[in-house]
């Protein structure tokens, strides 16, 4: 049971903490008691934070810049679903629409993901959230400037590597940062937000392709491979700008700097703020200064309890069905379009299109990410992905077997509606969700090396939809997504039997709900007693 206490109460049971806090606060009466999920959560709803202060508007600055750490991942999947289909860059590169060729163009972005993990956690560990961002920051404008300035193939996919290999930095220490300093009562939202920065990236790639398909030069497609630096070189102006994370600080044994934080950021200035008090000492007893963190070459806390087995299978869980759900078509979005009779155009325009409902979707589940159950969101949503994929998969094979000249252009919009509606339902259950649920779920000693392996994973998927999807495509056309049908049915099952509840708790209270007997289904909640005066206490564990 976590005692809610200041660090110099450490060496006190819950019972005499209780009582000492009483008569500091000159023995108030209490209000009302009530059973919660969380005692800081329910004070920090008696104590909401002034949204629009500058202390408020900081958090805003630091929520940003993590947005624009996610922004170069949308960027490059949108900018090269537009730059494949265009004459110049396919008379430079010869590598053709689909196949092999193509297939080892896109992958290659993953390799480089795949190689930068095993040191992007330590640096996170070692340096600071923030320097992690700011080297992965600078990573991804070498890689763009390789890139655009390409001549051969060559070259080409070393940029593409090198980009890869900053963008998994910048995954690993970004979402860290962003979940240690977001207070408790804002924590799903703020963190959610920073995945929607894949929109941030694949809406202005859409629409810069949109306008430079145009141009006959190799124009075309170098200037929006220009562009991909852009969001990397503000967060590499603006990241000095922000303060550390508090866990890390504390982590680091830089207390004083740690409690400063929390008392300015989420507490107002009031050291004596009860989220303060009870977030301190969570962060007190639930926080090592000699964790594996602390040695680059330790990875044990990831597996080494039965609790950091299940936090890090959840994990496992998020990166394998986040990158495998059907979400890897978007690669490919105009090779499907073109499958249904659109015309090169009119695929551009689709591609657009559909970064923006997608992004409306993701913005949806942030809004809600706060108040939704993660469980229902990931069981609900990967079964509706399911079924809209399944309609798609239909549609497109009823309009293959129609003869050419009576294509009934009805069913190939239908099949894209359905396409775009899997893409809404998925946007808005795994893009929130795919940032906030393994940083909350890994311990502050092991979230940056378990972030680095999320990363690890990610990238062999992604290697995976970027290598095999083109050659799928090409062989197997529109049956390719039926295998998504069936593999969303499969994650559906697992996420109903092994998915752990996360919202509700701050993230040092989740260690009671992973040391449960079956974290699936712990129910743990709290009995506490706010005061006349607005703050809480713990009476016991219900």
């Amino acid at each position: 049971m976590t005692r809610l206490s200041h660090s110099k109460h450490n060496s006190l049971d819950e019972k005499d903490y209780i009582e000492t806090l009483s008569q500091k606060r000159n023995t108030s009466k209490s209000r009302k008691v009530l059973e919660v999920k969380s005692a800081a959560l329910a004070a920090a709803k008696q104590h909401g934070l002034n949204p629009w202060s500058k202390d408020s508007l900081i958090l805003y600055m630091c929520c940003f810049t993590s947005f624009l750490c996610s922004c170069a991942n949308g960027y490059d999947s949108s900018v090269m679903t537009a730059i494949n289909i265009m004459p110049f860059y396919q008379t430079r590169f010869t590598s053709g629409v689909v196949g092999s060729t193509t297939g080892i163009i896109f992958s290659v972005y993953t390799i480089g993901g795949l190689t930068s993990p095993w040191i992007a956690g330590p640096i996170t560990d070692r340096f600071g959230r923030r320097r992690g961002m700011l080297i992965g920051a600078i990573v991804i404008c070498i890689g763009s400037a390789v890139i655009s300035s390409s001549n051969t193939k060559g070259q080409f996919i070393s940029g593409r590597f090198i980009l890869g290999f900053g963008v998994s930095i910048l995954t690993c220490a970004a979402p860290s940062y962003i979940v240690e300093v977001s207070p408790p009562q804002w924590r799903g939202r703020m963190t959610g937000l920073y995945n929607c920065g894949y929109f941030g990236g694949s809406i202005p790639a859409a629409a810069i392709t949109l306008g430079t398909q145009k141009i006959k030069s190799d124009l075309s497609w170098r200037l929006p491979l220009i562009f991909q630096c852009v969001p990397a070189f503000v967060v590499i102006c603006i990241v000095w700008f922000m303060p550390e994370s508090p866990r890390w600080l504390l982590a680091n044994k830089h207390d004083e700097e740690a409690h400063a934080f929390i008392t300015r950021y989420h507490g107002g200035g009031d050291p004596s703020h009860p989220v303060v008090e009870l977030e301190w000492h969570d962060f007190k007893e639930g926080i090592a200064t000699d964790g594996a963190d602390k040695r680059w070459y330790d990875y044990s806390e990831l597996y080494k309890t039965t609790s950091s087995r299940w936090r890090f299978l959840m994990v496992v869980f998020m990166s394998i069905f986040g990158q495998f759900s059907g979400n890897g078509l978007g690669y490919f979005n105009t090779q499907i379009y073109a499958a249904v009779g659109y015309s090169n155009y009119k695929q551009f325009v689709l591609n657009l299109c559909s970064s923006i409902v997608s992004c409306i979707g993701a913005l949806c589940g942030v809004a809600v990410a706060d108040r939704l159950p993660r469980r229902t969101v990931l069981i609900a949503g990967t079964f509706a992905s399911a079924v809209f994929l399944a309609i798609n998969g239909a549609l497109s094979a009823r309009w293959a077997s129609m003869p050419s000249d009576a294509k009934n252009l009805s069913v190939g919009q239908g099949a894209v509606a359905a396409y775009f509606l899997f893409n809404i339902v998925y946007s808005f259950a795994y893009t929130p969700l795919q940032a906030v649920y393994p940083v909350e779920c890994l311990q502050t000693n092991a979230r940056a090396k378990g972030m680095a392996m999320y990363g690890v994973i990610v990238n062999v998927f992604g290697f995976i939809n970027q290598f095999a999807g083109p050659i799928a495509l090409k062989n197997i056309q529109y049956n390719y997504v039926f295998i998504f049908v069936g593999w969303d049915c499969i994650e559906t099952i697992i996420w109903y039997f092994f998915a752990v509840e996360t919202m509700g708790k701050t993230l040092e209270e989740l260690d009671e709900v992973f040391t449960s007997s079956y974290p699936p289904r712990a129910q743990i909640r709290k009995v506490v007693a706010i005061k006349d005066d607005g703050h809480v206490d713990l009476v016991k564990e219900a």
